[in-house]
């Protein structure tokens, strides 16, 4: 009897640990995750980069696929962007373009068009959030005319 009551602990201990594992994202990236965070809760770059629902909120089905902006400035600003351009999946950046824009502010060589802040992250954090846009699933491209 206690080999029976042994084995069954041993397999709810077992059952458990896979998952906690699988709940606490086992094998995920530690780069991506980090990326995931700067992205989401220190840059917020959904909040331009994302398209919006009617009732005003991010439309999570089209995360970083690029969107109209929302607002403009009460005066003019030149160069002012209205269209935020997708950043799922980085398609058609190069790491190292994307590297430029996030340590040094810098697209094609020319300081980025307000109201894109110009941001200063480390090589680590730079790279974490190219590892995070990387892994995200680009929108669809339109099918072509015929």
């Amino acid at each position: 009897m206690c080999r029976l009551g042994t084995r069954v602990g041993a397999c709810l201990t077992l059952g458990a640990a896979l998952g906690a594992w699988v709940l606490l994202g086992a094998g995920s990236n530690p780069k991506v995750e980090r990326g995931k965070y700067l992205v989401e809760q220190v840059c917020m770059c959904g909040d331009c980069h994302t398209p919006m629902t009617p009732k005003g909120e991010p439309d999570m089905t089209r995360w970083l696929h690029g969107s109209s902006l929302s607002f403009t400035p009460k005066m003019p600003i030149p160069d002012w962007v209205d269209q935020a351009p997708v950043l799922a999946g980085l398609v058609g950046y190069t790491d190292a373009q994307v590297l430029l824009i996030l340590q040094k502010g810098l697209k094609d060589g020319k300081p980025l068009r307000p109201p894109m802040p110009h941001f200063r992250f480390n090589q680590e954090d730079a790279e974490a959030i190219v590892a995070y846009l990387r892994s995200l699933k680009p929108p669809p491209r339109p099918a072509s005319k015929r």
